[in-house]
């Protein structure tokens, strides 16, 4: 019986350790930024420029700007939760051949971006680029674009400002719902970050084109869809992309339709 004892005490000692651990370390599991020295010169085979964009807290956010002349409008994007600017860069000048201007900012820790991350910070951020988008175009000729992480913080942009379209890919209902559905021996009350992507889109005014991989082995298709089914009939357009996974919607015919259908073209 002592064995025993000491083998359980032993085991909830470790259980605690990593419950802890993990509650502190949500930020190194959510987010993976990779650096950029301030150094660092962006090369891209399109017309941008850099910005810097201050917060209240000191923050430096570090965003890319690509140009058109007399563009049909902006996409405000909002990136996943790996990478920095030197990959979205180049992910998001695919837009430009729609004749739409980019904007894209990385998160704070990431890229050259500063401060410390928190989801309080990232949505006041994400509303500092809305605003910068709103001085080069008006509200009308905005698109808010998220990906993965990036859809919850775009769906909260929308849900506060007056854009032309939404468009989530990969989004899902809410961050917590799709912890226990990925991981369901996390105790939720573990989980300080809600990103709660549903309850912003029911705020949203405007048309929202959800575009989602039926194999996507991150996010799984049925998130999306859970919250395709609570937005409102008249303004809502799911994209499935039959086969796609996380990473490869942009090699899919059915998703370059969607866009090009979106953006006019």
């Amino acid at each position: 019986m002592r064995i025993i004892k000491k083998v359980l005490i032993v085991l909830a000692v470790l259980i605690v350790v990593v419950v802890t651990g993990a509650y502190f370390l949500q930020e190194k599991i959510i987010f993976l930024p990779s650096k950029l020295s301030q150094e660092y010169v962006y090369e891209f085979e399109h017309d941008f420029d850099e910005l810097f964009i201050e917060t209240e807290d000191g923050a430096k956010l570090n965003a890319i700007h690509f140009k058109k002349e007399n563009p049909r409008g902006i996409i405000v994007y909002y990136h996943g939760n790996a990478g920095d600017l030197s990959k979205w860069g180049q992910i998001t000048s695919h837009f430009l051949q729609y004749n739409y201007e980019v904007l894209v900012m990385d998160y704070r820790g990431y890229g050259k971006s500063t401060g410390k991350l928190s989801e309080e910070v990232l949505y006041k951020d994400a509303q500092l680029m809305y605003d910068k988008a709103k001085e080069l175009l008006p509200d009308r000729k905005v698109i808010v674009y998220g990906r993965s992480i990036g859809t919850p913080i775009a769906a909260y942009v929308a849900s506060k400002n007056d854009p032309n379209t939404l468009i989530l890919e990969t989004p899902f209902y809410n961050f917590k719902k799709l912890v226990k559905q990925k991981a369901p021996y996390v105790p939720l009350g573990l989980v300080k970050y809600e990103f709660p992507t549903a309850d912003f889109a029911d705020d949203v005014k405007c048309r929202i084109v959800i575009i989602h991989g039926t194999d996507d082995g991150i996010v799984p298709y049925e998130s999306g869809q859970q919250l395709f089914m609570v937005l409102p009939e008249d303004r809502r357009e799911m994209v499935k992309i039959e086969g796609g996974k996380h990473n490869d919607l942009f090699n899919f015919q059915e998703y370059n339709y969607a866009i090009g259908k979106e953006l006019r073209f």
